[in-house]
């Protein structure tokens, strides 16, 4: 039955190119994707899916039923842009000044649509439900996931699946993490307010800039010296702006940053450490500031059970050789709402080229196209394993990694 599918899954991959193509051609920044989810919307709509579009503001959210009831599996992509200006020479780079597909959600979002076309012209085999989450504005906070879920694309799931591609590991290689795997993200900034003058006469001055460079110094005590180095944390600012000329000093200074946990008693204590450095720091000088301090998303938390059941079945369907446990990252997701709402997990897909391989959010950045494969059949096989309950047939023999009889990949 998977290897009828898996076909059809090559089968389509042009259309899936062509797809994902377009998308990278004419990509949106978070919170203003217009004719993305539209895009999405009419691919499910032609396949029969009972389709919701404005979830949670610009989300898309169709529903496949199948002919036996049973319990639901949420599959969910991302299709948010970045706002990079694409270096890229290719026919189909990015048409729009300054924004780009840098992270491959334009891959996800056509490798999610191949997997709702299969299983849409395989109803009568699904013993429950599929619920195909498109979620708009990953890549800035707050994202698109929590008021998704706040206007209902989890009523009735039982469980959610999640892919990244990954242009740094080769083709083939998927990685699971149980537990914490990626990490709560927050931001801070910090406005210093001195007293401006002359650079000439700086005794006559509050400088904010050298008040806001002891601040930036002090805050790397934060993690060497506070926080257990057997508990992962970063503090790293990455923005500190003030003044424009060589002789004013000026008025203010502004600094910006974030912080990376996994622990929420890590998270708490950092939060007052970076204020109680701010607030003495800039007393002891004379200056004063305003401290702002935002909660990200919560850290990605992988179900165990079902983190172990995708891979039990990625181990049955590829060689074994591509399948590796990875450790956690600092980076942040917000596929972590859904995960706090319901079990699921959250694995990453190899996707590098053979040449002129460019890390996540470069100008450069591509992958390899037939990541859609590899998440496409993991996706299927996970939801008949779910669905079924039972441990699908072991396909290893004829699902090797680089036999995809599939063209138009780069």
């Amino acid at each position: 039955m998977l290897e009828k599918m898996f076909t059809r899954l090559d089968e389509i991959y042009p259309e899936l190119v062509e797809f994902r193509r377009d998308l990278h051609m004419y990509p949106e920044l978070s919170h203003t994707e217009i004719n993305t989810p539209k895009k999405v919307a009419e691919f499910l709509e032609s396949l029969g899916i009972d389709v919701k579009t404005g979830v949670g503001g610009r989300g898309v959210v169709g529903t496949l039923r199948g002919d036996k009831p049973g319990k639901t599996v949420a599959l969910r992509a991302d299709f948010d842009a970045l706002p990079i200006q694409e270096e890229n020479d290719l026919e189909y780079k990015s048409r729009i000044p300054g924004v780009m597909h840098a992270c491959g959600h334009d891959l996800h979002t056509a490798a999610l649509l191949g997997v709702a076309k299969v299983l849409s012209e395989n109803k009568d085999k699904l013993t429950g439900s599929v619920v195909f989450i498109h979620q708009f504005a990953e890549e800035v906070i707050p994202g698109g996931a929590k008021p998704m879920i706040e206007d209902g694309c989890l009523d009735g799931v039982d469980v959610i699946y999640g892919a990244h591609v990954s242009s740094m590991d080769p083709l083939g290689v998927i990685g699971f993490k149980e537990g914490a795997a990626m990490a709560a993200g927050d931001t801070f900034e910090i406005e210093i307010y001195g007293k401006g003058g002359h650079a000439a006469t700086p005794h006559l001055t509050v400088d904010p800039l050298i008040t806001g460079a002891q601040v930036l110094l002090n805050l790397q005590h934060i993690v060497s010296r506070q926080v257990n180095p057997m508990r992962p944390a970063v503090v790293t600012v990455a923005t500190f702006e003030g003044g424009d000329s060589f002789n004013v000093i000026p008025d203010s200074a502004r600094i910006k940053g974030t912080v990376r946990t996994f622990d929420d008693d890590v998270r708490d204590k950092i939060e007052a450490s970076i204020e109680k450095i701010v607030v003495s720091t800039c007393e002891a000088v004379g200056a004063r500031a305003d401290f702002r301090y935002v909660r990200g998303y919560p850290a990605v938390v992988n179900d165990p059970s079902e983190t172990k059941r995708v891979e039990r079945v990625a181990r049955d369907l590829f060689d074994q050789e591509f399948i590796k446990h990875i450790p956690a990252q600092m980076g942040m997701e917000d596929f972590a709402y859904y995960l706090k709402e319901v079990p699921g997990t959250f694995f990453w897909v190899g996707g590098a080229l053979e040449s002129d391989v460019y890390p996540h959010h470069h100008p450069k950045f591509n992958v390899d196209e037939r990541a859609m494969i590899t998440i496409g059949r993991l996706f299927i096989a996970s939801v008949f394993d779910y669905l079924s309950e039972e441990k699908i047939l072991e396909l290893h023999s004829s699902s090797n990694m680089y036999s995809y009889n599939v063209e138009g990949g780069i």
